[in-house]
Parts: C-alpha cells; structure tokens; sequence
C-alpha cells in the first residue's frame, strides 16, 4: 500500500474519532502547542453519553468547555502542570492535578498507569509517510507506545521539527485533519525591575556556558542581558523566542557545548510565529524526549552547564516554592528540579533561582520567613545554589541556616529587611 492510500485509509472525522471514546477511559493529550484542538474541542458534545472519561494534558492552552463546571463528572482534567485555563476551572471540580518530575513523567505514567487513547497533532506526512509530532516531544511518543488507540490530528501550520520527532502514518490507528492557526504566546517586555534581575543573572554567566531558560519577564531580561556573551549553547526543556534573538545576534553558537555540539536541544516550544519559521526544517534544532533533555544526568554532560528557573518564594533555610498559592495548586514542579540538579552535577555549572523581591505591587515580601501549612516545596533547601533578585545575588550552597539567612535578607526588599531578622530570630534560625 502506498503512503497516500495508507493515510487515506486511516483518515476519520474529528467527530469519528470522538465517538470513539468510551465511558472510565484515559485520553492523555499531547502538550502544550502541540495540544489537539479539534479533538479537545470536540469531546464535550458527547457530555450527555460519558462518565469519569480522563483527559490529561500539560499546560492546556485553550479555554475547553470539557472544563466547565456542569462537565463534573462526565469528564476530569488530570494536568501534570497548570496553564491560566487549569488554574482557573479547578475549583469547579473538573480539573486535578498530577505531581511529577518532567523527566520520568511519561516513561513512569506509561509503566504504572498506560492510557486507553494519545491524542496529538502532527504534520502532514512526507512522500515516505513521515510526520512529525513537531512542537512537542515531551512526554509524546512513550505515551504513543503505550496507548491502545492513537489520533494524531494533522495540522499544515505545523513546522517540521528535527531531532527525535519523526513517526510514520503506520504507527498511528487514525488520522483526523485540522489545519488552524498555531497557538502563540505575546512577547512580555521586563520592567526594570526584570531588568535588574537579568543583569544580576547575566553576570554569573561565563562564555562558553549552555543555558536552560523559559519564558516570561525575568527570562526576558535575561535573555536581553546576554547579548555581550560569547558562544553559549542550549540544552533545555523550553524552546523560546528569545533563543532566537541570542542565535540571532550570533551569541548562541554552540561550539563550545560538550553535548550535542552546535545544536539547540529541547523538549518543547512555544512562542511567536518567529520561533515556530526559525525551528521549521532547522539542521540546528533538535527535539528529543523529556526523559532526555531533563535527565540530571544528561544535563551534567553539558560543561558550564547554567540552569536559569523563575521562582515565587524562597524562605530563609533556602527552600523555594514555584508551584502553589497556599494551598492552591498556580502551575507546577515541571523540570524545575530535573535542570536544577543536572547543572551543578555539570563541571562548573550553576543552577539559578529568580524572582522580584515582592509580589502584588509590593505588599508582600516573596523572601519568607518559612512555608505555610500545606504549601509546596519544589526546590528543596539542600539543592538550592544561586537566588537572583532585583537587590543581588545570594549563593546558599555550602552555607548554614545562618548564613543564608544573611544571604538571603541582604537582597530582600529593604521595607520588609527588619521583620525578617525578627522572624529569623524567633525561628532561632540566628
């Protein structure tokens, strides 16, 4: 059979391959950019048909009805990390969430708990019937070996990623076509207070080093800081637009990474149309498995490897929270520890905490005498290297609770400087 009779034969409706799904199963849904829009969409008309039907996902980018409140118990979002739309329908009941280390997340999900359905997105497959799952590797393709049913939804927009990406039209069950716009997140410019923060990050920073970095204010200001750099690498989970700007102005070269040499690796991306034409076919960029990227030890291959993570909190023992609001579950853990510990097992890595001094305009400290009942520890103080804010720069490993108290409250917030020592003391942390 030739590969466009192949295709042609696998090839269903969005609302076919809905139908499909039956009452107490587990869809797990590609991540992030490379979520399916046309099937997610979709599966809240057979509300009135399902019960207790699972839908995992990653950073769910659109606002699904299969959220909203009246879909309790026909349908339970299990997110491994929140976006904006998670967050907000959690209290209606239908969204629940999966603690997880980004590195074992889909090898550990497909040995303990295999799902019944994969959806993903992919692009049109070439004259030899290979596609690919282009803007996420993440947890994809174990999770791909492991279901009994596959859909990939086939989308022209796509770009074709390079790396670990490829899969043929034979290894799916069904194919649906979609061909919409591509999600796109907006650029966020640092306020000088960021700014701040990415020049402090910035100078801890050698040529030569590979970075890991996300997306947001601070990684922004960061990425804007790195411009008088020589020859860094990426190795990350993220693939970002500011990636783009740095290779761009020739301060990504990769020639002096140890690992995969003169290749962006990532797991993911996601941003603007620029980033999604620069990783299109792109010799220099490779895709690979969460499994891979984020593997501590993977990442320690890379020397001068430097890990740069955005946190909430940090207390005063040096343990950070980048996950919760209280009690209330805000993103995730994601790959945080994964590329925290892998740069200081590199030779001459660092990792890097970031964060503004204060949150909500000022009036609360993120510095913190210690965690409240029920909050989460995503860094725990023993693996804490580098904290940044807009004050300096504190580096707790190899220090006692006393000194990182110090450390610590010299680049808190001066207005809240006085009530940390107080708390410090009544802690008898000093």
């Amino acid at each position: 059979m030739d590969v466009k009779e192949l295709y042609r034969s696998k090839l269903i409706s969005t609302q076919e391959a809905v139908g499909m799904v039956c009452s107490g199963q587990s869809i797990v849904s590609a991540m992030c950019a490379a979520e399916p829009p046309g099937l997610l969409g979709a599966i809240s008309s057979r509300k009135c048909e399902l019960e207790n039907v699972t839908i995992m996902s990653c950073l769910l980018m659109r606002d699904y009805d299969f959220l909203k409140p009246e879909m309790k118990g026909h349908f339970l979002n299990e997110a491994w990390y929140y976006g904006q739309y998670s967050y907000m329908a959690h209290p209606g009941g239908t969204v629940t969430f999966l603690p997880n280390h980004l590195s074992e997340c889909g090898l550990k999900k497909a040995q303990i708990d295999p799902p019944d359905i994969f959806w993903g997105t992919a692009t049109p497959p070439d004259k030899n019937g290979y596609m690919s799952l282009s803007l996420s590797l993440t947890y994809e393709k174990p999770m791909i070996a492991a279901a009994k049913t596959v859909v990939l939804e086939i989308n022209e927009n796509l770009p074709r990623t390079l790396g670990d990406t490829h899969i043929h039209i034979s290894q799916v069950d069904y194919v649906v076509e979609n061909a919409v716009p591509l999600v796109e997140i907006d650029h966020i410019t640092p306020s000088e207070v960021e700014m701040e923060i990415g020049r402090n990050v910035a100078s801890l920073i050698e040529d030569g080093s590979t970075i890991q970095l996300g997306i947001g204010g601070i990684p922004n200001a960061v990425t804007a800081s790195l411009m008088d750099k020589r020859d860094l690498g990426v190795h990350t989970e993220m693939l970002t637009d500011g990636m783009v700007d740095l290779f761009n102005a020739g301060v990504v070269t990769g020639r002096a990474k140890t690992l995969w040499p003169e290749k962006m690796v990532g797991c993911f991306a996601l941003g603007t149309r620029k980033l999604y034409d620069f990783i299109d076919d792109n010799l220099g960029v490779e895709l690979h498995g969460g499994h891979i990227t984020n593997d501590p030890r993977v990442i320690a291959k890379n020397h001068k490897m430097v890990s740069i993570n955005t946190t909430m909190q940090v207390d005063l023992a040096g343990q950070a929270n980048s996950e919760t609001l209280g009690t209330r579950q805000y993103s995730g853990g994601g790959g945080a520890l994964n590329t925290c510990m892998g740069a200081q097992m590199s030779p001459g890595g660092k990792s890097i905490l970031a964060l503004r001094s204060t949150a909500k305009g000022g009036a609360i400290s993120t510095i913190v005498p210690c965690f409240g009942d029920g909050q989460s520890v995503t860094i725990p103080r023993a693996d804490i290297d580098y904290v940044v804010t807009e004050y300096g720069i504190a580096r707790l490993k190899a220090m006692n609770i006393r000194k990182r108290v110090e450390a610590l409250i010299a680049i808190a917030h001066p207005n809240y400087r006085d009530w940390l020592w107080s708390e410090a003391e009544a802690l008898q942390y000093v």
